[in-house]
């Protein structure tokens, strides 16, 4: 059976398989949980406040480099088309570079 993807709701992230509290984001155990090597992807709610829903989701992946470094990346689907993101390494990954990229990736 595949594992359940962790995911991001309202600024916490929530692992199904972890029987723990979730981690608030921009905080050392969520720098800390990126940077773990077994932890590559998770996924990002795309919300429509106008709306009051939401839209859609992103993944957000882990990527080696050719080099050896590790860098984030975000996808979403938009009909048959991909979208990428580049993101950067963990440091850049804060609540308010998530919310920049999902006001990208939810435009056209």
């Amino acid at each position: 059976m595949a594992k359940d993807i962790p995911f991001v709701r309202s600024a916490v992230l929530e692992d199904p398989d972890v029987d723990a509290f979730g981690i608030r984001l921009d905080t050392p155990q969520w720098f800390a949980w990126l940077d773990d090597p077994a932890n590559v992807r998770f996924s990002y709610a795309l919300h429509n406040r106008a709306k009051g829903y939401i839209d859609g989701f992103m993944t957000v992946r882990k990527e080696r480099r050719q080099r050896g470094s590790a860098y984030w990346t975000a996808y979403r689907r938009c009909g048959r088309r991909l979208r990428k993101v580049y993101i950067g390494r963990s440091a850049a990954l804060t609540h308010a570079r998530l919310e920049e990229i999902a006001l990208r990736l939810r435009t056209p």
